[in-house]
């Protein structure tokens, strides 16, 4: 018999079947876990269970908040949407019911390692309808799913059978890490670019140092992350202290805070997952003036792929920014797609037609050439 219920607390799902649903996620049940417990502001969390004679056999992560239209928006575009807000505070923000988690590369819809591929479509819906009542039963009109993977074809039919808008969404940024050295991952690159990079590296560089404690730097880390927040057209959640602190507690081993020093003073650090097949880069921040002189993002990305190099991590997924620099740096993308349905009508419509204009890639070449390259 199949039943399904939704949970406020992962705690409620027992920690290796959830994990049979998401077979070597990094963002597994402890990530969940970490962070739940952060007490991220304006999130409420949800995790959606499919059951079969008591056995979980699909699951998905979900939250409620309130969404600003224009988040994935920058340039002109978020200009001009922030003057609105300041006009008529509001009139971009709807409740939202979202499946997948504002704090994950991907939404990923899994199912149990024994169910057949024939049966994951139908229990993905069973998960979306879960979805749509639980949003009912909360008021929700706007139903979405988030950063969905392109490659999961079942999952993007299961959101179109079900009756979901799509547009494109912020695409991941990947790189193959098959080299034998920095050299090799240098020859790589266009002239231009590997020129400037064995340039930069030429010169003294920050100390760098890998912490899985970081409680005696937390107020710099702090400082750092709410520096660099400031200057980010696309954040969509505001990250607090216990964030950091619960990934790499939670994580253990699977997790790492890389610190940037200039002499005694902390200029940047980076927030990464890994495990021996791919290293997942959640967070970069940096003190902007000495980032200049120091050249910071690109020894933290070199850092990061001599990591990689050095322990034979196959993979470095590098996240949903940058993407000009990325571009250069070599990266392939995988394109996420953003499903949606407004249960009113007419404001459905409306949505239907603002997603031309929100759409992120707009006002932003480097991601229209990063969505091209991931289509």
């Amino acid at each position: 018999m199949i039943t399904s219920q939704v949970f406020s607390s992962i705690q409620a799902i027992d920690r290796s079947a959830w994990n049979d649903c998401f077979p070597g996620a990094l963002e597994d049940w402890d990530y969940y876990l970490a962070v739940q417990n952060a007490g991220i502001e304006d999130f409420t969390w949800r995790y959606l269970a499919v059951f079969e004679d008591g056995a979980l056999v699909a699951a998905a992560p979900a939250f409620i908040t309130r969404y600003r239209l224009d988040t994935t928006v920058s340039g002109p575009a978020k200009r001009l949407s922030e003057r609105l807000q300041r006009w008529w505070p509001g009139l971009l923000q709807l409740p939202l019911y979202a499946i997948g988690s504002p704090v994950a590369e991907q939404c990923h819809a899994g199912t149990a390692s024994h169910i057949p591929a024939v049966r994951r479509q139908a229990l993905l819906e069973q998960l979306l309808h879960l979805a749509r009542r639980d949003a009912d039963a909360q008021g929700i009109g706007l139903l979405a799913v988030k950063d969905a993977a392109s490659q999961d074809r079942q999952w993007a039919a299961s959101c179109q059978a079900f009756g979901l808008q799509a547009m494109p969404s912020l695409p991941s940024a990947l790189l193959p890490v098959p080299f034998g050295s920095l050299d090799a991952y240098l020859g790589t690159l266009g002239k231009s670019t590997r020129k400037d990079l064995r340039r930069k590296l030429r010169a003294p560089g920050p100390r760098i140092e890998w912490r899985r404690n970081i409680d005696d730097v937390l107020p710099e880390i702090m400082r750092l992350y709410e520096a660099t927040l400031q200057r980010s057209d696309l954040q969509f959640e505001r990250l607090p202290a216990p964030y950091f602190t619960g990934i790499l507690q939670q994580l253990g081993e699977r997790a790492a805070c890389v610190l940037y020093w200039v002499d005694q003073q902390l200029v940047a650090f980076n927030l990464v997952l890994l495990d021996e097949h791919r290293l997942i880069d959640k967070f970069f921040a940096h003190d902007l003036e000495i980032s200049r002189e120091h050249n910071l993002y690109f020894r933290s990305w070199m850092a990061n792929v001599d990591y990689c190099i050095q322990h034979r991590i196959a993979l470095y997924e590098c996240g949903q920014a940058g993407y000009a620099s990325k571009l250069r740096l070599g990266c392939s993308f995988t394109g996420n797609s953003l499903f949606f349905q407004h249960r009113n009508p007419l404001l459905d419509t409306l949505l239907k037609g603002l997603k031309y204009v929100l759409r992120p890639d707009r006002s932003d070449p480097a991601m229209a050439a990063a969505l091209s390259e991931s289509s």
